[in-house]
């Protein structure tokens, strides 16, 4: 018997042996032997993928998917396979059509924490996707289904909002003098959050039988049917779980068991979904929250979460306002205890005469009592009349309500410290204040500004980086569709989309490989290592770099003895990642020098090169998760800040030491590297003298292209030429000025970042050369924000468009300058 063709279906992940016993005879599909190319193609990428992807093909929009995106689907995997798009994702069929119907007509759909409510584990539960839709083109030419790369980012999204939502309490509930003032607003807000119907803040009486909720939020205004009650009086499972602490979750009180018998109390309340969380303080159930809606839903771990965490701040902020309160009653009666509270406290009668201050104000305020008491306020205090204390104070005693204000201040030794006042109205006229130093608090926030701008910073250049090689990967792939057989043009296409992907895997190795650093996962894989095969394993792997910029490399093995203790593979990254950074920020044509050597029992590893340099303040933290220099339109070298910081991480996990030095910004840079040696019985001196690596280098309109990435150049070119084009290719702006002005040509498709002179000086020095004068200026780069587009034109751009290139548009946009040049064949 004749054997089927080959499916690529054969051996693998637990999907494919799915896939492959699959009955496909009663879907649209058909049995796998009559799979169209395309398809079969199509689904053996799928499932070598390690990301969540799935493909919809056919009319019907067959469902195939790999084992990453099987956690996506929960109890719907038991029925995916197979099965029509549109039946598998009912309940978010209608938002997803146009977005299918785009992807079909071969448009990219790119879509960032889109929101929808999905039922995967028997309840509606709101979710968070990033994905990517990509048209899936069969053997006939045309769009067959659409190829999907998603990551779900739930919980994500929901930790950001919780996060905001907690500094939204913490603000609100701050200034707050009453107790009732504090479970008012907490309520409130966290109803509104919850989208719930009523928020009950209950506090049980010293005798722990009953609770009392005199007040309550509602959505619709109404309330308790008792303000007193009893934890059984809706089942004593629930009072039970309440009393040992336990948080209790009723999504639908009509078929909960631990209702069964008690839900007429349910009822009277007209309680559905009830979320409950106990304050169990010094093992004693002091108070709980409670959350209700008049109909069923699902409780989710992040409600859970919010709700428990609201309930720890308003019990916190209770007790302090009562405690505060108790301050205030008892001032007058014993000084002593103000000396005794970790704030500072300050009291003030209606003519601004200060009657007290306790220790730590003295303290913090550095002063004497003498100076302060019996003084008026403004006096004693003068750079507190204009700055932010000033106004709050006033602003209390006129109106008779807390204020809070924070208020930095400089002292004459130069010492800066920041503290936070707030302000409360006496019953006499004057104010009590209470202040504390926050300087730590502020200087904490400050770093976490700068981190946030070194993330923002990163996440720009992420963006940037995958854009870069999206963009050959996007013009390859239209190759691809118009080779009509070209067998050089495919092969050089594939051999581009290949070698980007490449360049995409290792940003995302980076990625993952800082995420288990910095979470302490990283397991080395100890052994006896030679530290030469370490030096030569990690010159091969960047050679093709250093080759390619046409650099000389020098190297200086250690000696063959020298042996160390870990993970070659780990060790061979660190020397690759170093090498490789020095390669991408020294120019073509320049040296490098490796030197590895045995200084006392230490191998000791130091890399020069006479690269760009960098500022002393910039070596400090160069090791420093996403550290890079000051960011510019000339990205040229690439990098997202992960290497050096995976350096440090693996060096110091292998007991060494890793350092930075240059002598300044275009003068070069020196790593050195320090390991421990394991000691060797014969240590005899095998030094190689330097071994000198070999240097190698390797249409009706004129249209020049510069671009520094050669695949984007060549590919991008190689459509222009498709299209009856003439295309001229330069890779940096001085080459690509000369070349200009003795073609002319009609327009120029100019990268930004681009090094020694960027894209927008180019297009300036383009613009007032008089042979390209009136060239179309259009820009191509992968920055796309607004600052980035208007940038451009005031350089002198006319069009900015960004990578990866959409070749439909760019095709409109040339068909636009037809009128000054010789018709295009199509």
């Amino acid at each position: 018997m004749a054997q089927p063709p080959h499916s690529g279906l054969e051996d693998g992940t637990a999907m494919r042996t799915r896939i492959r016993r699959h009955d496909w005879s009663h879907t649209s599909l058909g049995p796998i032997d009559a799979w169209p190319g395309a398809l079969r193609t199509a689904v053996d990428m799928m499932l070598h993928s390690a990301f969540p992807m799935f493909l919809a093909w056919g009319p019907d929009l067959v469902f195939l998917y790999n084992d990453a995106y099987v956690p996506l689907l929960g109890q719907k995997h038991r029925r995916a396979l197979g099965a029509r798009f549109s039946d598998l994702w009912s309940e978010v069929w209608q938002e997803m059509v146009p977005l299918i119907d785009r992807a079909l007509s071969g448009k990219p759909v790119y879509v960032e924490d889109m929101p929808v409510t999905i039922e995967r584990r028997g309840h509606p539960e709101r979710a968070h996707f990033t994905f990517s839709h990509a048209p899936l083109i069969g053997d006939e030419g045309q769009a067959a289904g659409l190829f999907c790369t998603v990551m779900e980012t739930t919980r994500r999204v929901a930790a950001e909002r919780r996060a905001a939502f907690e500094l939204i309490v913490s603000d609100a509930l701050r200034p707050l003098a009453s107790s009732e003032e504090v479970v008012a607003t907490a309520s409130a807000l966290l109803g509104g959050e919850l989208r719930a119907g009523r928020v009950v803040y209950a506090e049980m009486d010293e005798a722990g039988a009953r609770f009392t909720a005199p007040r309550c939020w509602a959505r619709d205004g109404r309330t308790l049917s008792e303000a007193s009650f009893s934890l059984d009086d809706f089942g004593p499972a629930v009072g039970a779980a309440l009393r040992a602490g336990d948080i209790v979750r009723i999504h639908d009180s009509a078929h909960d068991v631990r209702t069964t018998g008690y839900r007429s109390a349910y009822v009277a309340d007209r309680i559905a979904a009830l979320l409950v969380v106990p304050l169990v303080k010094s093992g004693r159930l002091r108070a709980c929250l409670g959350i209700d809606c008049p109909e069923p839903r699902y409780w989710s771990e992040d409600d859970l979460r919010l709700a428990r965490d609201v309930a720890e701040r308003t019990w916190a902020a209770v007790e302090t306002a009562r405690a505060q309160a108790e301050l205030r009653f008892e001032r007058d009666r014993s000084r002593n205890i103000f000396d005794t509270i970790a704030e500072g406290f300050a009291l003030f009668d209606a003519d601004w005469t200060v009657l007290e201050m306790n220790a730590e104000g003295l303290r913090i305020c550095r002063m004497r009592a003498e100076d302060v008491i019996g003084r008026n306020h403004w006096d004693a205090f003068p750079h507190t009349v204009d700055s932010e204390p000033g106004p709050m104070y006033r602003e209390v005693m006129r109106t008779g309500v807390a204020g809070s204000a924070e208020h930095s201040h400089t002292y004459p030794d130069g010492q800066r410290i920041w503290t936070e006042v707030r302000a409360y109205p006496m019953h006499d006229g004057g104010i009590a204040a209470f202040f504390r130093d926050i300087t730590d608090r502020k200087l904490a926030e400050d770093k976490l500004v700068e981190a946030d701008r070194r993330k923002d910073e990163f996440l720009a250049m992420l963006a940037h980086e995958l854009r870069n090689p999206l963009a050959p990967i996007s013009a390859a792939s239209e190759l691809l569709r118009i080779a009509s057989g070209d067998e050089a043009r495919v092969r050089q296409s594939s051999s581009i989309i290949g070698r980007q992907v490449r360049h995409m895997t290792r940003l995302v190795d980076d990625l993952l490989d800082v995420s288990r650093v910095t979470r302490g996962l990283i397991t080395l894989e100890r052994a006896q290592v030679s530290a030469r095969a370490v030096v030569q394993e990690a010159v091969e792997q960047v050679r093709p770099l250093v080759d390619a910029r046409g650099q000389r490399l020098a190297v200086h093995l250690p000696p063959s003895w020298a042996n160390l203790e870990g993970d070659k593979a780990r060790l061979v990254q660190v020397l690759t990642n170093v090498l490789g950074n020095a390669a991408k920020y020294t120019p073509e044509g320049r040296g490098i020098d490796l030197r590895a050597e045995v200084r006392s029992d230490a191998l000791v590893i130091v890399v020069r090169d006479e690269g760009i340099g960098m500022d002393r303040e910039l070596t400090s933290r160069v090791f420093d998760l996403f550290t890079q220099a000051e960011r510019s339109s000339d990205r040229s070298q690439g990098g997202l800040g992960l290497g050096l910081a995976l350096v440090r991480n693996l060096v110091e996990l292998h007991g060494g030491v890793v350092s930075c030095s240059s002598p300044g910004p275009g003068k070069g840079s020196t790593f050195v590297i320090t390991l421990p040696l394991l000691r060797a019985a014969v240590q005899e001196d095998a030094g190689m003298p330097p071994v000198e690596a070999p240097a190698q280098r390797s249409g009706a309109l004129t249209v020049l292209v510069v671009d520094d990435n050669i695949d984007a150049a060549e590919t991008l070119g190689l459509l222009l030429a498709a299209h009856g084009h003439e295309v001229v290719i330069e890779h940096d702006s001085p080459r690509a000025l000369a070349r200009a002005r003795s073609v002319a040509p009609d327009v120029c498709l100019l990268d930004i970042g681009l090094p020694e002179m960027d894209g927008r000086e180019l297009a300036r020095r383009l613009r007032a050369q008089p042979e390209t004068a009136h060239a179309v200026l259009v820009a191509v780069t992968g920055y796309g924000q607004q600052q980035d587009r208007e940038e451009a034109f005031a350089a002198g751009f006319q069009h900015h468009l960004v990578k990866p290139v959409d070749f439909e548009e760019l095709n409109r946009l040339l068909a636009g300058c037809m009128p000054c040049a010789r018709p295009v064949p199509v």
